[in-house]
């Protein structure tokens, strides 16, 4: 085996992009098909809210978005009926 001399930054570089690599290969292998732990939008929006990290826009957004999904308004619109 021939030895090949890089530089310190091409290493961390190399290194880096090896982690990430790694990462995302063990993300995959979990389910990331699976269902939400929940269908309840407020309780998802309460989450992001919680966070802090999110800007109203982002969750006026996201809010909208979960109202459009067919997946999310089977729950919300049968917990609405139930109130």
């Amino acid at each position: 085996m021939a030895n090949i001399i890089i530089s310190k930054k091409q290493y961390q570089e190399l290194l880096d992009k090896a982690l990430r690599y790694e990462y995302l290969r063990s993300i995959m292998e979990e389910n990331i098909f699976s269902p939400p732990p929940t269908k309840n939008i407020e309780k998802i929006i309460k989450a992001f809210e919680r966070t802090g990290i999110y800007s109203k826009e982002f969750i006026k957004s996201l809010k909208r978005g979960l109202k459009r999904s067919s997946y999310f308004k089977n729950e919300n619109s049968s917990s609405s009926s139930r109130n």
